[in-house]
């Protein structure tokens, strides 16, 4: 593992979690996340990237990429407050921008390069996962949604 001596690096990131109602309950996917990207490999996630715009706007941009799925294809449920996510190992701070999202058709996923496997899971067995630092805090942000 690699350390960093002094203080952490910030680095704002979204985290989109993709949720659907079945007839045995609601499902939250997460996402294996793979040997080729930077930070993280083997663990689980939502749809994740950094920054480089609004968070509004590169929540979809990610959820696009990783996904395939369009804005048409989603449905906003809710925004959550960003959380601070510290992890020394990495000598970073994550400002996590949590998100929900409803997917129309969950038949419409095409998972790119990021991640190898897709599962959809009760919420309250993303805890029972090996995910990234503070996924379980950062649903919580956000599900169950407004309403529900």
């Amino acid at each position: 593992m690699v350390t960093q001596s002094g203080p952490p690096t910030e680095r704002h990131v979204v985290t989109c979690f993709l949720w659907r109602r079945t007839r045995r309950g609601d499902r939250i996917l997460l996402l294996q996340r793979s040997q080729l990207v930077s930070t993280y490999r083997g663990r689980w996630a939502a749809v994740s990237g950094t920054v480089e715009t609004t968070p509004d706007e590169q929540a979809y941009r990610e959820v696009a990429e990783e996904t395939g799925l369009s804005r048409e294809d989603l449905t906003l449920q809710a925004r959550g407050e960003p959380l601070v996510v510290v992890d020394p190992a990495l000598g970073r701070r994550w400002v996590v921008h949590p998100y929900l999202f409803e997917v129309a058709d969950p038949a419409r996923i095409r998972l790119d390069w990021e991640h190898t496997r897709a599962r959809w899971l009760v919420p309250g067995a993303v805890g029972q996962y090996a995910t990234v630092p503070g996924l379980a805090e950062a649903l919580a942000q956000v599900y169950p949604p407004p309403g529900s």
